[in-house]
This record gives structure tokens, sequence and C-alpha cells, in this order.
């Protein structure tokens, strides 16, 4: 665990100081993200974000494999190339869509480009767990990891929309992930439980927390599209590393739960982006318009119409994204009845809180009647 946490502060700490770096770069290069009547912030911002959580990567990759306890990671190359050069390619490509604004189709096709470079490399589903069911095919292997990879890169893509949204997500998400895919690694082979998953999201969860000061609102740079698509490659990465390459059957018959966790969790830890990307869809395709057209409509638009400030939409939204994915993973450690009712408690309080202005609203209206 200390190894872990030495790499997460390591790729905050690259994250953190080269980001005002980058912030200059593109204040200079007038890179700002424009001014658009769907957007919420009312002043250009630089961009270019990504840059510096990729640094963050980098860093984080390059002291691991310094490190007696998790140097075995790079004994196989291949997954580590893949992984760094997947998340290099989209890098470059979120660079220059911030900067000369791609075609979504453009986009689409680097990122399945990265996908697939990152599966041949290793980095693939191999198997379903549900039911025990493989993926014979590698061919199959690789464009069943590109959809997955795709669906969650645009997930989080969609996701971000407010100051500090994506990175704080995902950070907490990542965090939730990490404890489950550390407590697999050690169930499984507790002599030797040092593994890619918990590694990457170890860098994923330092590298977003680094900027996430310098994202959080007032904003003073955006990540852009070469942050947004880094980091859910990252989350992606990682999540295939464990549902689809770790044997349930290897974990404690005392843990039967576990076997249902691998589909379970990263569903949960991606709920909120999911949900939004799946209503943006649903909401585009019945007024006959792309899927990824864009409009004002996503969830933290919706939490800003409601009446929240736009810091206080942002730690709400935390809060739902904390409470199921830490509620999923306290499956583990609790039973179903202690676990539904923290978690119900939990619900009905941040309930209250995402809907308390429209409770303000009526005493108001029922004041002035």
């Amino acid at each position: 665990m200390r190894a872990y946490l030495f790499i997460l502060i390591v790729s905050a700490l690259v994250a953190y100081l080269l980001t005002p770096m980058v912030k200059r770069v593109a204040e200079r290069g007038k890179i700002f993200s424009p001014l658009r009547d769907r957007d919420v912030h009312s002043v250009p911002t630089p961009r270019l974000g990504g840059v510096a959580m990729f640094g963050g990567l980098l860093a984080g990759l390059i002291f691991a494999s310094q490190m007696p306890f998790l140097n075995r990671i790079f004994v196989e190359l291949g997954p580590i190339i893949g992984i760094a050069g997947a998340a290099g390619l989209l890098c470059l490509l979120g660079v220059i869509d911030d900067i000369w604004d791609l075609h979504w189709m453009a986009k689409l096709a680097g990122q399945a480009l990265a996908a697939g470079f990152m599966a041949i490399k290793g980095v693939a589903l191999l198997s379903i767990p549900f039911g025990g069911v493989i993926i014979g095919s590698p061919r199959m292997s690789i464009i069943v990891t590109v959809l997955v990879v795709l669906v969650t890169i645009n997930a989080v893509n969609f996701v971000d929309g407010l100051d500090g949204l994506a990175a704080g997500v995902v950070a907490i998400g990542g965090s939730a992930f990490f404890i489950y895919s550390y407590w697999l690694a050690r169930d499984a082979s507790p002599e030797s439980y040092a593994n890619l998953a918990s590694l990457v999201i170890a860098i994923l969860v330092g590298a977003c927390l680094g900027f996430l000061p310098h994202n959080f609102n007032p904003a003073r740079i955006f990540m852009g599209d070469s942050g947004s698509m880094l980091i859910g490659l990252l989350l992606a990465a990682s999540t295939i590393r464990v549902t689809g390459q770790v044997d349930p059957a290897l974990i404690g018959q005392e843990r039967a739960f576990a076997t249902f966790m691998p589909i379970i969790l990263p569903v949960a830890v991606m709920f909120l982006p999911l949900l939004d990307l799946g209503l943006a869809v649903v909401r585009r395709l019945r007024a006959g318009q792309s899927p990824f057209s864009a409009d004002a409509k996503h969830l933290h638009h919706r939490m800003l119409r409601l009446g929240h400030s736009h810091a206080r939409a942002v730690l709400i939204l935390y809060t739902w994204t904390a409470l199921i994915a830490f509620g999923s993973v306290l499956l583990l450690f609790q039973g179903w009845l202690f676990t539904a009712c923290v978690m119900g408690g939990l619900a009905v309080i941040t309930l209250i809180f995402t809907f308390y202005p429209l409770r303000m609203r009526q005493k108001a209206r029922e004041a002035i009647s």
C-alpha cells in the first residue's frame, strides 16, 4: 500500500507543478476555451491541462519502475507500452482538438486507434465475468475492448462541464476502484500482489488530485479534451485489467459475492458519467440529432437550473459519486442489510441537499402569495 501511495503522491506533485507551466504556454498560444451558449464559464479560460496530467502519468510510471515492490510489473512491457502509448496518442489528439476543434468523427477515429493499440499490446478484455464467458477470438477481444474504452472516454468527456467536476468524479471513483483492485490482488495472490490495475488507478487518482486545485471553481485552467480523454482511457485500462483478466474463481470462497464485483464496480464507479452519457444519447436521438451534438441539458446544467451555485453543484455530484462507488465497495466487507441501511440513509441526506433549492423556491412563492 505504501508503494502505491508514494506513486500517487509523485503523480499528484508532478501534475500540480506542471499545470502552471502548461497554463502559461496556453495563454501565450491563446489556447482558450471558447465562450458558448451551453458553457457555464463567463471568462476565457486556458485549457491543455491534460498535458500536465500526462506528465503525472509518465512520472508515476518511471518512479514505479525503480521500486522493488512494483518493478515486477515491468517485466512484461507490452501492457505498459500500450497504456502509455495510447495515453500519449489521446493527449496529442486532445491538444490538437483544444487548438483547432476537430470534428467529432475525427476524434472518435483517434480514440478507436488508441484503444486498439492498447488492446493489441495486451490490455484487452479476455473474458466477461458473468457466467465465465471467455472471449475466444483475439479479433473479438480487441473489438469489445475498443467499444468499452470508447464508452468510458466519452462518458468522462460528457461529464466534464463544471470546474473540477470530471477530475473530482474520476478521483473519487478511482479511489473506490483502487480499494477493490488492491483487495482482489491480495486475496488472489498474497505472496505477490503488485498489479498493473492498482498502479494505473493510483497514478490516475494522483494526476486528478494534483490538477484539481488549479481546476476547482473558479478554474484557472481547464483540462480540455487532452485531459478528459486521457483520464477516461486510464480509468478504462485499469478496469479492463481487473474486469477481463482476473479469474473470479481465484477469489476466496468466503468472498463469493466478489465474483460479481467486476461487473458491478466499474458501473458504480462510472455511474454518474454513464448516466449522463445515456441520457444525452437518448435525448439527442429523440430530437433527431447526432449523439455527439452539444447541448446544455447535462446533469450539471440541471443542477445549476435547480438553483445551486457552481461549487455546490460540483460538491453534490461528488457526493453522489462517492455514495455509489464506495457503497459498492462496502459490500465486499459488510452484509447486504448493513450496506443498504448505510447507503439508504446517506442517499436520503444527499437527496435533501440536491433538491433543497426547490423547497426554498416553494417557500418564497408561499410567502409572496
